[in-house]
């Protein structure tokens, strides 16, 4: 299947994108600057798409994210540390985010040809974010079906909608992604900071898949912390 992979530069998408390359047909990597303060994760992003041989393109977002503002991930708001599941980090959420890159990518995937598009949204992130969740991503596939209807067939492929992180690990492992050119942390700085929530749910998620973390964090011990305080220890 010929398939597009939204690409963000993350464990998460890069793992998906060595996956798609195996099992189906890889046509290209589409990242999106949306004026996120991390935009550094793009430099990851084409290394990427270097590295499995595949054009890679970044779409221009940045006059629609200037409007969506409000989200520690746009604006001059400190980006909060701690777990994904405390209420804190809901100021990362950018409003409509995935449904505005998913229709793009669509309309692209159209025009290309391509059979598929292809996102790493994930069981951790449906507590904060609700264009991560399965009832989003259904509807979202369906909605698609009556936009293109008689114009192009494009399915919305999924793998990771029900699975945690450490299953991303997991499957990241078995289909050799370097997870040490994946960059997470949403405080952009020259260091994965190891203090916010992306920080702390990918040093969780090494360990839970029971797979060495090769990422040099600023922080490296603060998610012990952040899991206790979540659990109310």
């Amino acid at each position: 299947m010929k398939t597009i992979v939204i690409c963000s530069g993350g464990l998460d998408s890069v793992s998906l994108a060595h996956m798609v390359a195996q099992e189906h047909q890889l046509t290209r990597l589409v990242s999106f600057d949306y004026g996120q303060r991390h935009r550094k994760e793009l430099d990851f992003a084409a290394l990427c798409a270097e590295r499995l041989g595949v054009p890679h393109n970044i779409i221009d977002l940045r006059s629609i994210g200037a409007v969506l503002t409000g989200s520690a991930l746009t604006d001059d708001i400190d980006v909060p540390d701690g777990h994904y599941e405390e209420d804190s980090m809901r100021v990362t959420v950018v409003p409509n985010r995935n449904a505005i890159m998913l229709t793009v990518a669509f309309g692209f995937a159209a025009a290309q040809g391509d059979e598929a598009v292809a996102t790493a949204v994930h069981g951790g992130d449906h507590f904060i974010y609700p264009d991560c969740r399965p009832a989003f991503t259904e509807s979202f596939e369906k909605m698609q079906k009556f936009a293109l209807d008689g114009y192009a067939n494009v399915a919305l492929h999924t793998p990771f909608v029900h699975q945690s992180k450490a299953d991303i690990v997991t499957a990241g492992a078995r289909y050799n992604t370097p997870f040490d050119l994946t960059w997470s942390c949403y405080k952009g700085g020259a260091q994965q900071c190891g203090r916010c929530g992306t920080c702390v749910e990918r040093r969780e998620a090494f360990h839970l898949a029971g797979v060495t973390d090769p990422t040099s964090y600023a922080d490296p011990d603060f998610w012990t912390a952040a899991l206790a305080r979540q659990a109310g220890v």
